[in-house]
């Protein structure tokens, strides 16, 4: 009989110390889901406003896609929990769109990016995010936390410095003396809150706490520090439906459609790497496909009420998850708060200092990094450690979605080598005289050429067996390998036969047409059929 006092070993992960961090957190009450939902809305408006300048558009238009994405996704996506909105992965993408065309051409990018989306969740090649590999992810955690925290250190410059160019925002005067004495103590005070605060209770989200008690001590003693309203002022109406005013010409089609690529992709790439992370959090699993088609429901509708579009945001996931939200409520009321900070209260809202808000993200950023990358990286092999740290340059330097695949290709090219230098074979004489090569390893284009070393025509007796027992044929550079390996044998005047190949192999060779004897070898090997090869079939390709 099970012992229920003792607790059964935890499935160990990278991401357990955060696990750990937001156990506290899952009540699943309507209270805590309302609070985690507050926080997020507050954290979102200086992101959507800083992210709405980077890209070179009105903050309205990055608030309303924060509202309008993060509502879709929320109700609709795949993993509750989870917030989107707009972010700065996306708006770097944008820019040069908006000042070389205009932020119609950019609704109307928005638009299509969220058709190209839908279209991938519906043939479901979400899926093929499980391709991704650990190292990867590390990468994209590390490379994102270091993005936030980059992102943060543009509020330590003087409000109404900076100015917006073809590159975002650039040239801001950075604080001195008094002025960045007093922001620091802040933020440090922010973060003081928040670590304490789940020592005291767990009822109130700690985050939440931080901002609320900063923002108090600012108001009440009037101290000049730079406030949200310093960045640009939030008030607006609702959103209104826009149709994008663009030539609805093939012209406008190129223009727009090498951007709505590149932004699906990137959206669509972040979002299903933090329902993974989300997922490891929360321990729970969430629909990839869906999330695919959420994303892209959220795009098109944000583009015809005149927003940036947006994607998930691991950040503002870590805060709400942090903060005990893990059902669609959480998501829901964050995206129904920033709206209501935008149309009720937004006198209210700009008086919260920068301050508070940065101290917030800091320990996101603390929180979502992997900080035992570093001791995972000395026990794995230097492949995968020179991934997670290619991964996590490339994510700061250029952006996730480049960083991503980069880092699957340097993976798969690692993976298809290690394998190329795994193939040999095992010779052994049967009683008939004949020989048999027992290979063993995969057979495809890294491992082909060594396959054919493998073999001696001119030595070897007049009936040779190839046996596939331990290997499989997977590819087109593997079929060429056997004919060439055929045509040396046939030329020397010897038979060479396939034993043992699996019903896949022998779909393959047998669509090639490289099979003589057309029937289906035991799985169970309890009978060997041998095959001869046909040659002349792959030859003359070039």
């Amino acid at each position: 009989m099970t012992n229920p006092t003792k607790a059964a070993p935890a499935r160990r992960s990278i991401f357990s110390d955060l696990k750990g961090r937001v156990r506290d957190a899952d009540t699943g009450h309507l209270p805590t889901e309302l609070l985690a939902g507050l926080t997020v809305a507050l954290a979102l408006v200086p992101e959507a406003v800083a992210f709405a300048f980077v890209a070179g558009v009105h903050p309205l238009v990055g608030l309303y896609a924060a509202f309008i994405v993060g509502l879709i996704t929320a109700v609709f996506g795949g993993r509750p929990g989870m917030i989107s909105g707009a972010t700065g992965a996306l708006a770097v993408v944008m820019v040069s769109l908006v000042a070389t065309h205009g932020v119609e051409y950019l609704f109307a990018t928005v638009v299509l990016m969220g058709l190209i989306q839908i279209a991938v969740g519906v043939l479901k090649w979400g899926k093929f995010i499980r391709l991704v590999p650990h190292p990867v992810m590390l990468g994209f955690v590390n490379g994102l936390a270091i993005v936030i925290f980059l992102a943060q250190l543009t509020q330590f410059q003087v409000p109404g410095t900076a100015e917006v160019g073809a590159h975002g925002m650039s040239g801001g005067e950075w604080m001195s003396g008094w002025p960045l004495t007093l922001m620091l103590i802040l933020v440090v005070a922010t973060m003081g809150i928040i670590w304490v605060m789940p020592k005291i209770t767990t009822k109130f989200p700690a985050p939440l706490a931080g901002i609320a008690i900063v923002a108090l001590i600012v108001i009440v003693f009037g101290l000049d520090v730079p406030r949200v309203g310093d960045l640009a002022s939030i008030e607006g109406g609702l959103p209104m439906f826009h149709l994008p005013m663009v030539p609805l010409t093939f012209e406008t089609f190129e223009i727009i459609l090498p951007y709505a690529l590149i932004l699906s992709a990137i959206g669509l790439i972040e979002s299903l790497l933090t329902l993974n992370l989300v997922g490891e959090i929360t321990g729970k699993r969430g629909g990839a496909s869906r999330e695919c088609i959420a994303q892209g429901a959220a795009n098109t509708v944000t583009g015809f009420f005149g927003g940036m579009g947006g994607c998930a945001m691991i950040g503002q996931s870590m805060i709400n998850v942090k903060s005990g939200g893990r059902t669609r409520i959480s998501g829901i009321s964050a995206a129904l708060f920033l709206l209501l900070f935008i149309v009720v209260a937004a006198p209210l809202i700009e008086q919260i200092p920068l301050a508070a808000l940065v101290g917030v993200m800091f320990m996101v950023v603390i929180g979502t990094f992997a900080w035992n990358s570093f001791n995972i990286m000395r026990r794995v092999p230097l492949s995968d450690s020179a991934v997670i740290v290619l991964v996590t340059v490339v994510t700061v330097m250029y952006d996730l979605a480049t960083a991503v695949v980069v880092g699957v290709i340097v993976s798969a090219l690692t993976y298809a080598w290690n394998n190329a230098t795994r193939i040999h074979a095992k010779r052994y004489d049967t009683p008939e005289g004949a020989r048999v090569y027992q290979i063993q390893g995969p057979l495809f284009f890294g491992s082909s050429e060594g396959f054919t070393e493998l073999f001696e025509p001119a030595n070897d007796p007049s009936s040779v067996i190839v046996d596939f027992a331990d290997s499989r044929v997977v590819d087109q550079s593997a079929l060429t390998a056997i004919e060439a390996v055929a045509e040396k044998y046939e030329a020397a005047g010897k038979t060479l036969q396939l034993r043992h190949l699996s019903h896949d192999c022998h779909q393959l060779l047998s669509k090639a047409g490289q099979l003589i004897v057309d029937s289906d070898d035991d799985p169970e090997y309890e009978i060997a059929t041998d095959y001869s090869v046909r040659t002349g079939i792959l030859a003359g390709g070039h």
